[in-house]
This record gives structure tokens, C-alpha cells and sequence, in this order.
């Protein structure tokens, strides 16, 4: 039984290494100018760790894992926040300020 637990750490582990490199290359590689535009329309992908990090909140049976979990919800509904604000001000840099209307207005 132990040694099934320690491999099974063991998958984990490699599995979370992999993932993690993966993820540091990839976005390593996007160009700066895209960086913004690219991770405002992945909003989607910080919902499903919301979801994810929900399940584990219900499903926590001691109270550390019910922390844990508690933890990732705020932090996974923080990024989500912090998505859609970003996209907001990037969206908001293509809207004609109102400098610009009310001179239109004048002329």
C-alpha cells in the first residue's frame, strides 16, 4: 500500500513538472505586444480553476484541505477579476476619447 501511495506522488509530481515547464515555455515564446490580448481571451480557462478549486472546497474533508481550498477559490476568482480587467483597459486604449468627440462636435 505504501509504495503504490509514493508512486502514485511520484506521477503526480512528474505530471506537475511537466506542466509547469510546459506552461514556462509556451508563454516564454508569446511576443510582448500579443501577451495582453492572448491572456484576456483565455478568461475561460481561469473559470475552470475556479471550478476546480470549488469541487475541492466541497469535497475537503479535514479543515487544512478545506483552507486549501478556500485559498484557491479567492485566488482563481482574483485572476478571473484581474482578466477582465485588463481586458477592460486594453479595450478602452481603441475607444475615442472624449477629447477627440467634443472637438467633432465644434467643428
Amino acid at each position: 500500500m505504501a509504495a503504490e501511495t509514493s508512486m502514485t506522488f511520484i506521477i503526480a509530481l512528474y505530471v506537475f513538472m511537466l506542466a509547469a515547464f510546459t506552461g514556462y515555455v509556451v508563454i516564454s515564446r508569446v511576443p510582448s505586444i500579443l501577451h495582453t490580448p492572448l491572456m484576456s481571451g483565455s478568461n475561460f480557462i481561469h473559470g475552470i480553476v475556479v471550478v476546480g478549486a470549488l469541487d475541492a472546497l466541497f469535497t475537503a474533508t479535514s479543515l487544512p484541505a478545506q483552507i486549501i481550498g478556500f485559498i484557491g477559490v479567492f485566488l482563481g476568482a482574483g485572476n478571473v477579476m484581474g482578466g477582465y480587467v485588463v481586458t477592460d483597459r486594453m479595450l478602452a486604449m481603441f475607444r475615442p476619447s472624449q477629447k477627440d468627440n467634443a472637438k467633432k462636435g465644434q467643428s
